[in-house]
């Protein structure tokens, strides 16, 4: 098969499947396996949902010409932010000791209000500095980021073909 021939819209495609299906992972891990997501664990998923949903709305939007750049776009916005929870996560596993463990998520936004919950979740809270999920010697933050980057590499090549499909019309 010819990866040159890989369409614009089959690249989104596969960006919303693939993060579907990570989403999908994640809630195996949880439900499954047992593994109790924290505070970043749950946005990184949200962001991933994101993610999936932009791509799927510029797949959709592909075939209409430039309709799809502003659903890339955010694509690549999500992706970009979930990268960035992903990293602070990895960073939090590499020093825990500085950082003190609070209560979750779910506990944190039934007692406190949002503007009080966001900071205490970036700052560590919950077991955010639990490093026990390790695949292959990587923690699963790590995998998370490597996730997001390889997500975000297939957008900007969807957003390329899709750019010189648009140039050849």
């Amino acid at each position: 098969m010819n990866v040159k021939a890989i369409s614009a819209r089959a690249l989104y495609i596969v960006v919303a499947l693939a993060a579907l299906g990570l989403i999908g992972a994640a809630l195996f891990m949880q439900h499954v396996v047992g593994l109790n997501p924290c505070p970043l664990c749950i946005f990184q998923r949200i962001a991933y949902l994101l993610m999936a949903i932009a791509a799927g709305l510029a797949a959709w939007r592909t075939p209409r010409g430039r309709g799809a750049l502003p659903f890339a776009a955010a694509a690549l916005v999500f992706g970009l932010v979930g990268a960035g929870i992903a990293a602070w996560h990895v960073r939090l596993l590499q020093a825990p000791e500085a950082l003190s463990c609070g209560p979750g998520l779910h506990t944190m936004l039934e007692n406190f209000p949002l503007t009080q919950v966001l900071p205490r979740v970036f700052a560590g809270s919950g077991d955010c500095t639990d490093a026990s999920a390790v695949l292959f010697g990587v923690s699963l933050a790590g995998w998370s980021l490597v996730g997001f980057c390889v997500l975000m590499l297939v957008t900007v090549a969807a957003l390329s073909r899709g750019a010189r499909a648009s140039a050849v019309r």
